[in-house]
């Protein structure tokens, strides 16, 4: 009996089971159930011209399954579907509006412009090739378009022009240069120009000259990218909303650094900074006003530079490094400090190894200054600007680029910079490493 009465049981809840499943499935098929759905149909189809964000929010919603017993049936046949919604919105909908589907459209956005990097420079003299060579640098590595501001005196202009338009197309589609002349805008243009190197201070004028472009990285002559452009071009995201300008430090070592122990004038932190290699943003530069120890309140950048130069002529040494590590000097939260890595000079190394930053990762930006690259004081230096320079541009980079720098670097060894081979080696075979894995590896490989 016990069992009997268990079967008997397990029928009854079995009958409850069915009769509650066709109850809903009827109650799927009534009318009014299917006009309410059709009713939010019509208002979401109304209010998303106006109300776009609402729309999607709907249209999602009606993305998902639909609950048991609501809505339209899984069973029922698309094409009966349209046409029911169909006839059943005519009376209100405009002629002009077209029926939505209750599935989610995908959202498609507008592709963002391609972002261009500008690099400005100033040549003036014998500095045609150098510059030449520290443009092919850039252009060898980076990623995206570049384009080039040469500051240059007039009889070098048309030599630009002639040496930049032979270069390859496929180099050639990978930026775009403009030249301007030797320009500034306040106090004495003669004084201005001998100050330091000849033109040397064109680049405190920059924010006031390039007023349509936003940010900006200058470089001295003297300059070698030995990976991505784009790498220090991102540093701009990490300045904090006070900061406009990001240099490296001016030595490591306080107690050799050549400000903390000469600088007869105010300068930047504890070693100064140096200005071979500057990422700027110009626009906030632009709207600053900047505190001095002139007047009270402060001034814009143009309306600083001559007051400044005129304060402080007698008692600089570097030109105009010295007058920007005076401005920051008084203005310490607007500058951002990027390491040694990415301004590596002679410096770091001849007084024995004192950038950490190199050691660990690899020279990023080389900066040959003292004329390193055209005499055989630091060889080291000049092996990579003699391999860059010579390299013919659609030739194979590791064997026409890194292999003569790693032989030749065996003959640097026993000087004071060539000692440590994998400074100046590491970072510029993984940059081509990428380079080739980029743009061989990726399209030899099989698609999925």
């Amino acid at each position: 009996m016990r069992i009997h009465g268990k079967v008997v049981v397990i029928a009854v809840c079995f009958g409850v089971f069915l009769l509650l499943y066709f109850l809903g499935g009827n109650a799927a098929d009534d009318p009014l159930l299917k006009e309410v759905v059709d009713e939010e149909e019509e208002q979401e189809s109304n209010s998303s011209p106006s109300h776009p964000e609402l729309g999607r929010d709907v249209a999602a919603k009606f993305a998902k399954k639909p609950p048991a017993g609501v809505g339209v049936r899984a069973e029922e046949p698309p094409k009966r579907r349209k046409e029911g919604r169909a006839s059943n919105r005519g009376a209100g909908v405009n002629a002009k509006s077209k029926p939505r589907s209750n599935v989610a459209r995908p959202i498609f956005k507008r592709t963002r412009a391609e972002e261009v990097m500008h690099l400005a420079v100033v040549a003036c003299g014998n500095r045609l090739d150098e510059t030449l060579t520290m443009v092919k640098s850039a252009l060898l590595f980076s990623l995206k378009r570049i384009t080039f501001h040469i500051f240059a005196e007039d009889p070098l202009a048309p030599q630009f022009k002639e040496r930049l338009n032979q270069w390859p197309r496929s180099i050639s589609a990978k930026f775009q240069y403009r030249i301007y002349p030797i320009t500034f805008s306040v106090g004495n243009a003669d004084e201005w120009k001998k100050l330091f190197k000849p033109c040397a201070a064109q680049r405190l004028f920059l924010p006031v000259i390039l007023k349509d472009v936003d940010s900006l990285l200058y470089v001295d002559t003297d300059v070698l990218f030995l990976r991505p452009m784009d790498d220090i071009w991102s540093l701009l995201k990490s300045f904090n909303s006070t900061q406009l300008a990001a240099m490296a430090p001016e030595h490591e070592v306080p107690k050799i650094g050549w400000y903390s122990r000469f600088a007869r004038h105010p300068f930047y932190g504890v070693t100064g900074v140096n200005s071979g290699v500057m990422l700027m943003n110009l626009t906030r530069i632009r709207s600053t006003m900047f505190k001095n120890s002139m007047i009270p309140s402060g001034l814009s950048w143009e309306d600083l530079l001559h007051p400044l130069y005129q304060k402080y002529k007698n008692h600089i040494t570097w030109g105009d490094q010295d007058l920007l590590n005076i401005i920051f000097h008084y203005n310490p939260e607007c500058l951002f400090i990027f390491p040694c890595q990415w301004n590596y000079r002679p410096d770091h190394c001849m007084y024995g190894s004192n950038c950490k930053g190199a050691e660990e990762e690899g020279v990023s930006i080389l900066h040959g200054n003292r004329g390193v690259y055209h005499d055989d004081k630091q060889p080291a230096f000049k092996v990579v600007y003699d391999a860059i320079r010579d390299f013919p541009f659609e030739d194979n980079m590791f064997q026409s680029l890194f292999y003569p720098i790693q032989t030749k670097f065996l003959d640097t060894v026993n000087t004071l910079c060539g000692r440590i081979p994998q400074v100046f080696l590491k970072q510029i075979e993984k940059t081509m490493r990428k380079v080739f894995e980029d743009k061989v590896v990726r399209h030899v490989r099989p698609h999925k």
